[in-house]
């Protein structure tokens, strides 16, 4: 299985907006991908190590069964999906993609 992070970094001024990406960006995205999306989940940083700052205010996931069908569905429309960031949020998110084991 294949995990697709966008971790939203917590820099000073960083703003994300939870409910546009809960009803506008996210379901985008899963309308674009179809089926291609095993799950998808959002995280919201609340707390960092020994009440240091939490180093991303936010983080998407999206799961796919492999590499191979997670760039076939989402390649196509990147664009698309970078054009949205500027609605939910003022910072670039880093992006990892990894191999998840159960």
């Amino acid at each position: 299985m294949i995990k697709f992070s966008a971790l939203y970094p917590n820099t000073e001024n960083a703003r994300f907006d939870f409910e546009y990406y809960r009803a506008k960006h996210l379901p985008l995205t899963l309308a674009r991908l179809g089926s291609a999306v095993l799950r998808s989940e959002l995280d919201r940083g609340i707390a960092g190590a020994n009440g240091a700052r939490v180093p991303y205010i936010a983080v998407g996931h999206l799961y796919f069964e492999s590499l191979e069908s997670f760039r076939e569905a989402f390649l196509p429309h990147l664009s698309k999906f970078r054009e949205d960031i500027p609605n939910f949020t003022n910072v670039q998110p880093s992006v990892q993609i990894s191999e998840v084991f159960t």
